[in-house]
């Protein structure tokens, strides 16, 4: 027969900035919604509603070798624009590829529906996925991850 203990029970000023935490998470939702404080916009809409032209895009399909290789075609010209080989360090390319094609799976869509690359004026780069509307910003992942997408754009002056 086992005795209760206080030794055993939570102490007290965790379960007060417990209890605070709830209180304060309450009161800013409580806040936001009450004062009508609208959500942040995303980078579509902002785009869309200043009418921003695209500097820069690509279609491509991600195609996953038997190898382990992912082969990047350029769907509009079916030429190969990439191909990571296994063991290459693109990481970030395949985690994105990854989630993107998780999502695909989701809804029952294949890879053939290409992903438009975009470079914008204020020199963000996007990828959306033509099939779900899904769009990444790759900027927010950092230079080096952001330039392994941007590798994949056309060169000024090479078709």
């Amino acid at each position: 027969m086992s005795t209760h203990t206080h030794a055993d029970m939570v102490p007290r000023n965790t379960l007060i900035t417990a209890g605070a935490l709830v209180l304060f998470a309450l009161a800013a939702t409580a806040t936001v919604r009450i004062a009508h404080i609208p959500a942040a916009a995303s980078p579509v809409a902002l785009r869309a509603a200043d009418h921003m032209v695209p500097v820069e895009q690509r279609n491509l399909r991600f195609i996953d070798r038997a190898d382990g290789a992912v082969v990047i075609e350029d769907a509009d010209k079916g030429s190969n624009a990439s191909v990571i080989e296994p063991g290459q360090k693109t990481g970030f390319i395949r985690g994105v590829m990854r989630g993107l094609a998780r999502e695909r799976r989701m809804h029952g869509i294949g890879n053939q529906p290409p992903f438009n690359l975009t470079l914008w004026p204020d020199g963000e780069l996007s990828l959306t996925d033509s099939a779900t509307g899904r769009s990444i910003e790759l900027t927010a992942f950092g230079s080096s991850n952001r330039a392994a997408f941007m590798a994949l754009l056309p060169r000024p002056g090479v078709s």
